[in-house]
């Protein structure tokens, strides 16, 4: 007698498979139950949202998947995860290896997915493609729309599922995820959940129009409603979605209407929903009409259907012995897996040393503008390594901001020099998206006042996704923008804010002063495996300067003495460098030995130069073209109290910009800025305690 199937669009289902989906929603809800009562007991700590209720969506999408296919997921991830894991796992003790990882990893032990560092919130499994889950709600919108760009630019056969909630379609990252993707037609699926409730708040009363996927007319993308309590009309929609996005036609966005067992997390009483109502959704409880619509069909007897229950309630214990049995992580190794560690290469140093030196001295070398440099950068990377490309906005045609992008398009196309919408926060998570799936992205942001924008996608989730999804991603990408004082354009075109970038763990920050180190610390940026944010300042692209003809690149976190002295070290960075160094030729006249530092690249931040010139000159000025509170000199000056205190004659001294919104008007935004004049005055302070 042939095999009973379920005929799903043109697909037959045989009953293996569909026995394989019962049991991963049996495992899903069973699993959420453990952990209910887990957090109950407070074995498991922090927050978990569970996913009860909503197993036939996880399930039915991800059967439709194939194996290098990718997904991202959301705080409510654990069954996203149980499914792809499962679902790719070859045999039954893999597929229980997946299970008590999943169930370490909530329990913060050393042996769960991300080594007990991302928990309930963050789970991933980004080498078999789980980009992850993320804890911000729409975080992961962008990220998947970056994946996708990139299976679209290496041009393979392959596609993202990207789950979110009700809640995260009212946020931007969703509006401009959509835009960009259906404009491109990147091969992605927006899979909404909506379980009617964005915490305790019903859809219905934030929403004009009773459907998300009433939406996607505006990005002209098929919006399609799905029984999301019903994992085969799930799959039937996947699996069509797919296949248009495979074959070039672009994004879908599917609507899958369920409902969660359980509150928002574990403390929510659930008052703002009615018993009556949770009644009802239970009567439509997807693993018992799924697992009754087998046994009517002939796929399966009553008996097996019920044996499913009973093998799904023993992985799960297996897994939670598994997870209460394996160890905590070690205290030692908390700050392990912050970043991706280039092995120290002293030669490498030195040898950038000696170029540096030659710059400064070989009168027949050739100068160049800064812009130029950067250009130069960016075509010689793009030339060595075909991963990279660059995205933002006027980056094509126009050359982007200042014109350091002059050129590129006409060099390598529209495919590897794109111009985005005018939007930063899908600009930041594209690159972090494309970044963790083979590509090299530099993506410019016109100014640093527009990185807060970003903020969550590069903070949130490039510089944390290596150390939260424990060590096992890289991020390499570099987000170019400019900063800075000296235009007259006021408070929202001419700030420095690279202390926000500092203060981040997991990217570095990079801000050049001259043409030369431009184009090298851009260079070592491209290749590095870390997010770096690279800071040019807004008055330097038209300064000339020497530049080597050959390829060098100039290692992160190596500063460079710009004028040796005895009397007093200047830290400092960026445009006042020059500053910093007419401010010392002017106290040359006076017999005035001044040592500046540039300190080139902030994170990581080379204190081995510096608290060599300390030693030496014993006084200290910081300077920095940022608002004086909160600006990172003052962590600077920390830095060198803890490090060189003994070798300090005199109290450190900062000079900083005024504490307001820098002003448009000339004469206010030189007030606010440092001129030579308030450099010079900072060292004759540090100087009268001799």
């Amino acid at each position: 007698m042939a095999e009973k199937t379920i005929t799903v669009g043109v697909q037959d289902l045989s009953r293996d498979t569909l026995m394989d989906l019962l049991r991963r929603m049996w495992e899903i809800r069973i699993f959420e139950n453990t952990v209910y009562d887990l957090l109950g007991q407070n074995v498991i700590k922090g927050a978990s949202h569970l996913y009860a209720g909503q197993e036939a969506v996880a399930v039915g999408a991800i059967a439709a998947l194939r194996p290098d296919d990718y997904i991202t997921s959301t705080h409510r991830g654990h069954g996203h995860c149980h499914a792809h894991g499962d679902s790719f796992a070859s045999t039954p003790e893999e597929k229980q290896q997946h299970l008590n990882k999943m169930m370490a990893e909530l329990c913060g032990r050393e042996t769960g997915y991300c080594r007990g560092r991302g928990g309930s919130m963050h789970i991933a499994d980004v080498q078999k493609g789980n980009l992850g889950a993320t804890g911000i709600v729409g975080g992961n919108i962008p990220v998947a729309t970056g994946a996708a760009l990139s299976i679209q630019m290496q041009g393979q056969d392959r596609a993202v599922l990207c789950f979110f909630g009700d809640g995260a379609s009212n946020t931007g990252n969703f509006h401009e995820s959509l835009n960009m993707a259906a404009a491109w037609r990147l091969p992605v699926v927006y899979i909404v959940e909506n379980n009617m409730y964005g915490m305790s708040v019903p859809f219905k009363n934030i929403s004009a129009l009773p459907d998300v996927a009433a939406r996607a007319a505006a990005y002209d993308i098929p919006g399609i409603v799905v029984d999301g309590m019903d994992p085969l009309a799930v799959y039937e929609a996947v699996s069509a979605a797919l296949e248009r996005a495979r074959r070039g036609d672009g994004p879908s966005l599917l609507e899958c209407k369920t409902y969660r067992w359980y509150g928002h997390s574990r403390s929510d009483p659930r008052a703002y929903r009615s018993r009556e109502e949770e009644q009802e959704w239970r009567q439509r409880d997807p693993i018992v009409v799924f697992g009754n619509r087998l046994v009517e069909l002939g796929i399966a007897t009553r008996e097996e259907v019920d044996a499913v229950e009973t093998t799904a309630e023993s992985a799960v214990q297996k897994a939670t012995e598994f997870a209460l049995a394996s160890p905590m992580p070690d205290p030692a190794a908390v700050e392990e897996d912050v970043y991706v560690l280039q092995p120290a290469s002293p030669s490498a140093a030195e040898a950038e040393r000696r170029l540096a030196q030659r710059v400064r001295t070989d009168s027949e070398m050739r100068t160049q503008p800064y812009w130029e440099a950067i250009r130069d950068a960016l075509a010689e990377e793009m030339e060595r390594d075909p991963s990279v490309f660059v995205m933002g906005e006027d980056v094509g045609l126009y050359g982007g901001a200042y014109g350091a992008t002059r050129g590129l398009f006409d060099r390598f196309g529209g495919e590897r020099v794109r111009d985005t919408p005018i939007s930063e926060a899908l600009i930041g998570g594209a690159a972090v998206g494309s970044a963790m799936t083979g590509l090299r992205p530099v993506a410019e942001l016109m100014y640093v006042d527009f990185t807060p924008l970003a903020m969550d996608q590069i903070a949130n989730q490039g510089a944390k996704n290596r150390y939260m999804f424990g060590g096992k991603t890289r991020v390499p990408m570099v987000i170019r923008t400019e900063g800075g004082a000296g235009r007259s354009i006021a408070a929202h075109h001419s700030q420095s804010l690279e202390a926000l970038w500092t203060h981040f763990p997991g990217i570095y920050v990079v801000m050049p002063s001259t043409p030369y180190d431009a184009k090298g610390l851009l260079k070592a940026a491209i290749r590095d495996d870390n997010p770096v944010m690279f800071i040019e300042h807004k008055m330097l692209y038209g300064l000339r300067g020497p530049v080597p003809e050959e390829d060098y690149v100039i290692p992160l976190g190596l500063a460079d003495v710009k004028r040796v002295g005895n009397d007093v070290t200047v830290l400092t960075y960026s445009r006042m460098v020059h500053r910093a160094l007419e401010a010392a030729e002017a106290l040359a006249e006076e017999g005035i030995s001044v040592e500046v530092v540039d300190l080139r690249t902030l994170k990581p931040l080379d204190m081995d130069t510096i608290a060599a010139s300390v030693r030496k000159t014993g006084r200290v000025v910081g300077v920095t073209e940022a608002y004086r509170t909160g600006s990172f000199i003052s962590e600077l000056i920390t830095r060198v109290n803890e490090v060189a205190f003994d070798y300090l004659d005199a109290p450190m001294v900062r000079v900083a910009a005024a504490d307001v919104p820098v002003p448009m008007a000339e004469t206010l935004e030189d007030a606010a800025i440092p001129g030579v004049k308030d450099i010079i005055a900072g060292i004759r302070q540090t100087l009268r305690r001799r």
